[in-house]
């Protein structure tokens, strides 16, 4: 039976910018974070990335340079022996006030109904406090990784009770595949 979890992209799965990540060649990807992602994905996880893009709304970039970003991370893991199920994102500024928008739990909550997920089950891995609000809020599990912003989170964010700490995507991938019954 297949697991899923919820992934923030930018300083999870690659470089996070200040000035955003706006193009593909601006777009790099943590090494360990495709690894970690083959991991769980041959371990029967299925990965749905839920990320913020406020960029296209700041008019930085355009959905055309996210999907071209979006086309090769996915190509990338599968060539790494992962699979990502889905990419759920916001477009919208905060000053848009949208529910989608993390650290509201709008995307959280609508990936969990399509997919009939239950949220007290369900993890969602950042490395920002708006990320583990978000899945906090929404019912489910924070997993904070001290990748991207995740030091200066750790060090400085008051985190949501429950919060797991790791390393990096890849730590988290190994002690949820060690730490998982494998008959589920």
């Amino acid at each position: 039976m297949s697991k899923y979890i919820i992934l923030d992209r930018d300083g999870v799965i690659n470089h996070d910018s200040a000035e955003f990540v706006k193009n593909i060649d601006e777009f790099i990807i943590y090494p360990n974070s495709l690894q970690a992602i083959a991991n769980l994905t041959q371990n029967n996880y299925k990965i749905i990335i839920c990320t913020n893009q406020s960029g296209i709304g700041r008019g930085l970039f355009s959905v055309a340079d996210l999907n071209e970003m979006h086309n090769k991370l996915i190509q990338e893991v599968r060539d790494s022996g992962g699979n990502i199920e889905a990419i759920v994102f916001c477009p919208h500024t905060t000053e848009d006030n949208c529910n989608c928008r993390k650290p509201k739990p709008g995307m959280i909550l609508d990936i969990c109904e399509r997919l009939n997920l239950d949220i007290t089950q369900t993890m969602m891995v950042g490395d920002s406090i708006r990320d583990l609000q978000a899945i906090k809020s929404a019912g489910g599990i924070p997993v904070l990784v001290k990748t991207g912003n995740g030091k200066k989170t750790f060090a400085k964010e008051q985190l949501p009770e429950g919060t797991l700490v790791f390393n990096d995507l890849l730590e988290v991938s190994i002690y949820l595949i060690n730490h998982t019954d494998k008959d589920n």
